[in-house]
C-alpha cells in the first residue's frame, strides 16, 4: 500500500508548474518572469521501467540586482531530486548502508543510485521532520505529498499547494500574498520573520 500511495503521489507531480516568487532571495527587490525550466523531481520505475517526473520552475530576473532566480519550488540548493526523495534518502541513510538504501528505494518503486545517496548523506540539509511507518523513519515531507496528492482526480494540482505539502514555508507567502507593492510583500515577509522569531 505505502509503494503505491509514494508512486501515485510522485506521478502525480509531473507537470506541476511552480511559478511563484514575492521578490529576490538575494537582495528583495523586485522580479519580472524570464523563462520556465524543467526540473527532474524524481525517477520512478513505471511497470519495471524508469519514468523520469519532471515539474516546471519559472526563473526570475532581478530589477535591482541582476540575479537570475527560481520560483519557490520543492528542492534544496544544489540538489537535482526533489525535497521528499532527498529527505527519504537521507533518513534510510541514517539506518543503513547506502547500497541497501538503494535497494530500499527500488523496492519502493523510487531509483537512486548509491553515489548520489552517499552525496546527500554528507551534506546537511538540517532536521528532517519524521515518523516511523512500517519500521522506518519516513519524511513527513514526502507522506504529507502523499496524502495532499489524493485528492489529485478532483482537481489540478498547485504548484503553491505542492510546496506547502513538502514542508517549504515560502509557499505560504506565494499562496496568500501574491499580490501587492514590493514594499507590501517586503513588510510582510519581515512581519512574519518577526512573529516566527517570536513564537
Amino acid at each position: 500500500m505505502l509503494v503505491d500511495l509514494v508512486g501515485n503521489a510522485l506521478a502525480s507531480m509531473d507537470g506541476v508548474i511552480f511559478a511563484d516568487l514575492d521578490a529576490c532571495p538575494s537582495c528583495r527587490g523586485q522580479v519580472i518572469g524570464h523563462d520556465m525550466r524543467a526540473k527532474r523531481f524524481a525517477v520512478i520505475l513505471d511497470n519495471g521501467r524508469e519514468r523520469t517526473i519532471r515539474v516546471f520552475v519559472k526563473r526570475f530576473y532581478c530589477q535591482d540586482c541582476g540575479a537570475l532566480c527560481y520560483a519557490d519550488a520543492p528542492f534544496y540548493p544544489e540538489t537535482r531530486l526533489a525535497s521528499p526523495i532527498v529527505d527519504l534518502c537521507l533518513l534510510l541513510s541514517q539506518q543503513m548502508p547506502f547500497n541497501q538504501v538503494a535497494q530500499h528505494l527500488r523496492a519502493m518503486g523510487i531509483v537512486v543510485d548509491r553515489g548520489t545517496i552517499r552525496n546527500y548523506a554528507s551534506r546537511n540539509f538540517g532536521t528532517i521532520p519524521a515518523t516511523d511507518l512500517f519500521g522506518f523513519l519516513l519524511p513527513l515531507s514526502l507522506l504529507n505529498l502523499a496524502t495532499f496528492t489524493l485528492d489529485r482526480e478532483r482537481r489540478p494540482i498547485v504548484g503553491a499547494e505542492a510546496l506547502a505539502a513538502c514542508g517549504f514555508p515560502p509557499a505560504g507567502r506565494a499562496a496568500f500574498h501574491s499580490r501587492g507593492s514590493p514594499k507590501e510583500r517586503d513588510h510582510r515577509y519581515e512581519q512574519e520573520k518577526k512573529e516566527e522569531r517570536e513564537s
